[in-house]
This record gives C-alpha cells, structure tokens and sequence, in this order.
C-alpha cells in the first residue's frame, strides 16, 4: 500500500487490527518514506531500521495471539532528548554525540509497553536550547511546507517529521513552547501537558521546573492516543504528581464547545511584531468557535511584559545547574590531550557545547553567582509566582484562554535575528511553562506565503482532556489539520 502514511492513527490501529496490512509492512513504509524524503529534510538523527523491524515483528506476533494494545504495532519517532537503552542519545549536541543510553526514559518504556515501534531518533536545538532546530550540532532541520524555512525548536525535528509523513506521531519536549511552536510552524497538533502529568525521568534536562513532555500529531484524536501511552505518576521522577491520568482517547467528546468560555486576552493581541495574518488567522478560527457555541470572553493578563525577563533568568539558572555534570570527565565529549585538569574541564566544554547553549550558561551562572541571586534568580521566582496567579484569576471568569502560538509563521534558516529578538519570539507560549499549566496548538490556517499558523489555547491544571476534546471538535468542524506539504505528499 503507497498510502499508509496517510491514515490516521485510529485508522492505522484499525488497519492493524484487522489484518489489512502488518506492522512489519507499516515499519517498511515509514523507513522507506525516511531513506527517500528526509535527506531534504534532515529531521532525523538517528534511524534504527533492524529494531524497528524486529519491533514490528514482536508486534504482529502480538496481534496473532490476541494479546496485542490498541496501538501495537504502530510506528512512532523519539526527540533525542529521551534516553532509549542501546541507541544513541544526543540531546542535539557535540557533547553527547557518543553517548549510547544505558537505558530507556519512562516515556520510551512506556511506549515499548505499549506496543509502538520505534523508528528512531529525531533532530533538535541543543540541549532543547532555541527557537528554530538550527542549534543542532548535526545541522539544521528543515521545515517540510518550505524547505528554506525552519521548522520550529526545540522539537523541530519531530515536528518535521510528522509533518512530513515520515512519522504518524512522535515526542517532543516543551520548556518554553518548544512542543507548541514547532507544531504551530509545521501545521501540526502538539500538547504540552500540565507540569508533572508525563515523567521526566531519563529526559535530559535542560531547566527542570519548566521542561514537561508531550506528543506531537497531525490531530488531537491522534495526540490523545500518545497520551494514553505517556501521561501518569512515575516513582522515579520526583517531579511527577500523583494525579490520575484520564483516558484521553475516551474523553473527545468530554466537553462541548457550547456554553465554552474563551478568555481573549487584550494584551496578547496588541504585542508588537505579531503578524497581521496570524492575528487574522487566529481570529477567524475563534469566530468559528462561536459559531461553534463558545463565548468569547475579553480578559487582562497584566504580567505580559514580565514574562520573557522572567523566563529568561529562570530557565538559563537551572541549564547551568543541570548542565555543570559535562565535564569530559564521567561521559560525553572529552577534548583531546588536556594538560591538566582545569583544561580538560574548559577545552570540553567550550568545544562541547555550542554558542546558543554556552550563552545561555553564562546568563544562568551570573544570576546564581554570589552577589546576584537574590537580585535576579530570587526576585524572578518571586515574579512567576504572580505570572502564575494572574492566570488563575482569569480561570475564575473563563474554561480557556486563546492566543497565538507564536507571533510570525516561520522564519527563513539563518535569518539574521539576534538572540534577543529571537527570546521575544515566544511571548506567547512561555508563561505557561512558568506556571505549569497545559496548551495546545491548532492548526487554523496559513499565510500570504502558505506557511501554517497556529492557535494556541490554554487550559487549567489537569485540563488535557478539556483541551484535546475542545480542538477535536474544532477540527471535526475544520479541515486544516488534514492539509499536507508538497513533499508529504511524495510516494515510494
């Protein structure tokens, strides 16, 4: 079958379920796709095609003695930020280009227990440090719906590679928006759950109040499937809370879009440098919302302007922190002939690590130096703590709250941005890593150039299923997230 690729995650389940086509004829295609297409693309890092069929095998023997899972047999794609016993794991970055994980993240283990076939690794900013997958110490991804354009970061590679059918659905990584903007980008369906609902537990870390994962797919059903598999209390992640998990997959149709109160925040849409056809295009998804049922309700969210400042203090504090562990001495990179100690630990580091991730070191070691921390890193969890409450006072009056996913479609690769520039870029998705709630990101359109946007809608804590079953619904109305790039639609 030429055309596997197309069908949706319950339709593949369908399909393997009865008997139309195997997972090993499934892992076939999907590898076939990535030997063909993804040289244009570069979304992966690493392909591991003898497991992945060896997996599939299992699979089908599975479904021959009816013992199989909703989803075994189905092919997923990994971020390289989650650890997978036996393949390497490179967190994007020089530094981890050898290392080969001893052993699986809870996320993979889960998704082995499941059933899912693991196609491989997929590219990413290093150390999930960036904006546009261009940090990447194995280059740049590109984004499928225009090959000079990036596709997003950090998780650009598993956006990349959903997007461009060389994965049915794959992980990605959020501490910032790095699940959200890349889907945004790449026309896709992507969830950053509530802080504490997916374990981080051989997740590398780049700031661990922040950083949560999440799936990434071309619809909510589908996201809502990955879920099932990666959302739930984990002993080894002393970050993971004790709530039950719902099931994702069930709840589509937990909440009506009728009666729904919309929060519109007035400052989110007046912030300087968003896009006349993003505005537009998120407005008219939210009209349709109200032709849906929804009320739209005008909010304030008045810590706006705090929220890069307070970001960026936060999240390089604890990347100096998490990161201070490579040192060319215990694993990773290590340079060659030191002439003692101290040189060992600088020419590993400095030629380790890349500019954007050695920035954001030096930013985060300053606010925690002696002197400083009170004056920034303190006053700054001070601040998100108000972040935090401004949302929660906006809960009382609406269910979610609506914004754009990022305020401009793509950028072009190497477009002369500065960091600084680039850091504003994600004034709408970094609060809700500040405050630990979950988002999701819509498809809702394109613009004058056809490069997607994105609807960004936010939801209260635990409120997952509230959300998936709110896009859902939108795109049982819509068809955006049916929209394929060109080089999707290439066959083998």
């Amino acid at each position: 079958m030429t055309d596997l690729h197309r069908l949706s995650i319950r339709e593949l389940s369908e399909g393997l379920a009865g008997s139309k086509f195997s997972s090993r004829e499934l892992t076939e295609h999907y590898l076939k796709r990535i030997a063909k297409i993804d040289a244009q693309v570069q979304s992966y890092v690493t392909v591991t095609p003898e497991q992945a069929l060896a997996q599939a095998d299992a699979a089908d023997a599975l479904r021959q003695s009816g013992m199989a899972n909703v989803l075994t047999g189905v092919p997923i794609a990994h971020k390289d930020i989650f650890c997978t016993h036996g393949i390497k794991t490179t967190a994007g970055s020089k530094m981890l280009d050898n290392f080969i994980s001893p052993y699986d993240a809870t996320v993979v283990a889960k998704g082995k227990v499941a059933g899912l076939v693991t196609l491989g690794k997929v590219n990413m900013d290093e150390f999930a440090m960036g904006s546009t997958s261009e940090s990447s110490y194995f280059g740049a991804t590109k984004n499928p719906w225009a090959l000079d354009h990036v596709p997003g970061g950090s998780s650009g590679g598993s956006a990349a590679a959903v997007a461009a059918d060389l994965a049915p659905f794959a992980t990605g990584t959020d501490t910032g928006g790095s699940i959200r903007q890349p889907a945004s980008f790449c026309g896709l369906t992507g969830l950053k759950p509530t802080y504490g609902r997916v374990s981080r537990f051989g997740m590398i870390a780049y700031a661990s109040s922040l950083d949560q994962g999440g799936p990434m797919a071309r619809s909510a059903e589908d996201c809502a499937y990955l879920m099932n598999v990666m959302a739930g209390h984990d002993d080894r992640d002393s970050t993971s809370v004790n709530v039950a998990a719902d099931d994702y997959v069930a709840n589509l149709n937990s909440t009506s879009v009728k009666g729904l109160r919309i929060g519109i925040p007035k400052q989110y849409f007046n912030v300087a440098g968003l896009d006349a056809d993003v505005k537009a295009r998120v407005e008219e998804s939210l009209k349709k919302l109200e032709e849906m049922g929804a009320t739209l309700v005008e909010i304030d969210l008045n810590m706006t302007d705090a929220y890069v400042p307070t970001y960026y203090l936060i999240a390089p504090a604890e990347a100096s922190s998490n990161l201070q562990r490579f040192d060319g001495v215990r694993y990773g990179y290590r340079c060659e002939n030191p002439v003692d100690l101290t040189d060992l630990y600088k020419r590993s580091r400095s030629e380790g690590f890349g500019p954007e991730v050695q920035r954001r070191i030096l930013i985060g070691t300053y606010a925690l130096s002696a002197g400083y921390y009170d004056a920034y890193y303190v006053k700054a969890q001070k601040v998100r703590r108000l972040i935090q409450q401004d949302f929660l006072k906006a809960f009382e009056s609406v269910d979610v709250i609506a914004a754009p996913s990022a305020p401009t479609t793509a950028y072009k690769i190497g477009a002369s941005l500065d960091p600084v520039e680039m850091y504003l870029g994600d004034i709408y998705t970094i609060a809700v890593n500040l405050a630990g709630l979950p988002a999701i990101n819509a498809p809702v359109g394109f613009d004058k150039d056809q490069l997607p946007v994105g609807l960004q809608l936010i939801g209260n804590y635990w409120s997952e299923s509230q959300l998936l079953s709110v896009v859902h619904q939108y795109q049982q109305a819509t068809d955006w997230h049916t929209k394929r790039a060109a080089i999707a639609e290439e066959t083998v």
